[in-house]
């Protein structure tokens, strides 16, 4: 099963993170209202459009979605044109999805508390079911995200969670705790990777203190502050992409991981959502309310959500789907993470954007990295 590298989440520059992050501080249930009456009702959409007129620019990391993916859509769907604009993180996203007047895109894939931040400044359309019948092949889970509840703006395209990845011949005593990770054994001192990716960096240090991974609360993000000083002289060091290769190496005996990089088809590497709890991030498709080609859109999204297509994801990139005939169609190897069931995810807390509150793992984050 291949592997591919993105650096989906990785922090851009500060300024740009705080412009992305910051988009739904002006919103709430108010903008998100505001958002539906401005947006085309149902009624405007034709379900029979001549797509032969629409074309497609769609935003997405690259390597997220088939290379063949634009000629099968122009072939299945009769579409003008699909054109594919890559982004490298979310926030070079947002920065595109926010400028002033018309993007060009038509479909975005954001994580899941981008789409919230996107759609409470009403720059989102209503996702119209009746232009999706494919949503039905969405596991029940996958509609109770909190984020977005009955998939109203956005339609999951992956999902997982995070925890420790590990070397079982190397660990002398069980893995079962992120403490493990902040207060290391003497077996894994300075052989220990965090990432350093806002949201993430944070997530070790509230769940092991009993917190949200959504706290905005300035005593307990100090509390997480202290506990990720203390664990940083113990560290091999910050890792958000070639952990797993350091696991391999034997350079890292324990790192923190998102599920689908954790190697564990290599002998003797494993996963465990540590006691505490974790979370349940989302990549998502969104259709831009100033698209001028949203009855294509909405066969776009129908399209990927084909168990066919979808379950190419799960196959090329180990990221598991939200989609039950397509993971049904997908060969899961004897312990792998492909194998978590919807339910285990719903375990985790699905991060969700924090407004201008998000400024401050931005500051935590850099302070953490910044501090020898």
């Amino acid at each position: 099963m291949s592997r591919i590298r993105f650096t989906r989440r990785l922090p851009a520059a500060v300024a740009v993170a705080g412009l992305a992050l910051a988009v739904a501080a002006c919103g709430g249930e108010s903008s998100t209202s505001s958002a539906g009456t401005t947006a085309a009702k149902a009624d405007d959409l034709k379900p029979n459009a001549d797509l032969s007129q629409q074309s497609l620019q769609v935003t997405v990391w690259d390597g997220y979605t088939p290379k063949e993916l634009p000629e099968k859509v122009k072939e299945k769907l009769k579409v003008k044109d699909m054109k594919i604009a890559l982004h490298a993180t979310n926030e070079e996203a947002m920065q595109k999805l926010t400028a002033s007047g018309d993007s060009g895109i038509d479909v975005a894939f954001v994580s899941g508390q981008y789409a919230q931040a996107l759609n409470e400044q009403g720059l989102l359309e209503p996702i119209h079911a009746e232009l999706i019948p494919n949503l039905a092949n969405l596991y029940p889970e996958a509609t109770q995200l909190s984020y977005d509840k009955g998939n109203k703006y956005s339609v999951p395209y992956t999902w997982g969670t995070t925890g420790i990845c590990y070397r079982s011949d190397l660990a002398k005593t069980p893995v079962t705790s992120w403490n493990d990770l902040l207060k290391p054994p003497a077996w894994a001192d300075k052989k220990v990777t965090m990432m350093t990716t806002e949201r993430w960096l944070a997530l070790p240090a509230l769940k092991a203190l009993g917190y949200s991974v959504n706290t905005d609360k300035d005593d307990e993000i100090a509390k997480a502050k202290e506990l990720l000083l203390a664990a940083k002289p113990h560290l091999l060091g910050y890792d958000d992409t070639t952990f797993g290769e350091k696991l391999k190496s034997g350079e890292a005996a324990m790192v923190e991981a998102w599920d689908g990089w954790c190697p564990t088809s290599e002998k003797n590497v494993k996963f465990v959502v540590p006691k505490e709890g974790s979370d349940l991030w989302v990549d998502t498709m969104v259709i831009m309310k100033t698209s001028k080609n949203k009855e294509a859109a909405h066969a776009l999204i129908n399209y990927i959500l084909d168990p066919e297509i979808h379950s190419w994801a799960a196959a090329n990139i180990n990221y598991k789907v939200p989609n039950k005939p397509a993971m049904e169609k997908v060969q899961v190897p004897e312990g792998s993470l492909l194998g978590i069931k919807p339910a285990e995810l719903l375990n985790g807390e699905s991060i969700i954007d924090l407004g201008q509150a998000s400024t401050k793992y931005t500051r935590l984050s850099t302070e953490i990295t910044a501090q020898s």
